[in-house]
């Protein structure tokens, strides 16, 4: 899959802080591509720069081939963490002021609004100001403002802070629609579920480096750590005794007359041979490889960078 974006060894440093050291990334056309860090890691200084608010130090970015120039801002979409709205203004003179800033005529403006309003049950809005709208009710409105003008790349930043799970659940369905349809999404956020459920790549950045990159899918199996789970009848006494040295009960839960037991396995030890070894003595109802969360790899990485010291130890 081709690149829609090509990030190649930017630097940012600010005054005597190092925010960005030599990080290069490659962001995919057409997917959700977590970018991830605790806070101060660097990540605002990349987005900030993605999105010519700021310019790198050293290094280039790439555009779809083309190196970054104010001509890409119209392609690109940014929700920024920090919500930018003007809190006594109403609604739909705000929002369709933001859409012409952005390039559509009135009319078009109008129409699609029209369309937002609708599909997010907002139509009542309209003449309401900001001030007067709860955190989740101004956070719709600004998405729909981000994304107005049908960008091919999509920033952002922290988009389900404040949602009650339903609006977030909402909002999470029209970025996967927004996928489908060819956008491509940056998603900067500290939710590893919502990595796990919707990210296809991401990029992990700790003290201004980038420390893991990749596919979401590859990056778990990466870090898998031969942990299975085991669903089964029959006596537990004999599921145990039918284990070797080269298996070990991390835990083990029991509904009614079954038994589900998480073991860690030696690597020299296959699936096959423990299902062959405990098959006699117990019924098999369901057995899974258990692959780490996003979230413990997230802080194993930043653990074991934080050990090694061998980031820089300069902070955004």
């Amino acid at each position: 899959m081709s690149a829609i974006l090509e990030i190649n060894e930017v630097s940012k440093r600010y005054a005597n802080h190092l925010a960005l050291n030599n990080v290069s990334l490659t962001v995919p056309q057409q997917c959700i591509f977590g970018l991830l860090g605790p806070n101060g890691a660097g990540k605002t200084s990349l987005i900030r720069i993605i999105n010519q608010i700021t310019g790198p130090d050293s290094g280039r970015i790439l555009f779809k081939g083309e190196l970054l120039n104010p001509r890409h801002v119209e392609r690109i979409g940014y929700l920024p963490e920090e919500r930018g709205l003007y809190k006594k203004m109403a609604v739909g003179e705000q929002v369709l002021y933001l859409a012409q800033l952005k390039g559509l005529s009135k009319n078009d403006a109008k129409v699609r609004l029209k369309f937002w309003f609708e599909k997010f049950e907002m139509q009542t809005w309209w003449n309401k100001k900001i001030e007067e709208l709860s955190k989740g009710m101004q956070q719709k409105v600004q998405f729909i403002v981000t994304v107005i003008h049908e960008p091919e790349l999509l920033i952002l930043d922290e988009p389900f802070s404040g949602f009650d799970p339903i609006n977030a659940q909402l909002i999470k369905n029209e970025i996967l629609e927004l996928r489908k349809k060819g956008s491509t999404i940056i998603f900067s956020t500290h939710n590893m579920g919502s990595v796990e459920e919707i990210c296809d790549n991401i990029a992990l950045i700790h003290k201004s480096e980038k420390i893991l990159d990749g596919a979401v899918k590859s990056i778990r199996q990466q870090f898998k750590n031969h942990v299975y789970k085991i669903t089964f009848k029959g006596n537990p006494l004999g599921f145990t005794n039918a284990l070797w040295a080269g298996a070990e009960i991390l835990d083990r839960q029991t509904d009614d007359d079954e038994h589900t037991f998480t073991l860690k396995m030696s690597k020299s030890i296959t699936s096959n041979q423990l299902l062959s070894a405990v098959l006699p003595h117990c019924e098999v109802l369901s057995f899974q490889e258990v692959l780490p969360s996003m979230n413990d790899i997230f802080i194993r990485k930043v653990s074991n960078n934080d050990a090694s010291g061998t980031a820089s130890n300069y902070t955004e």
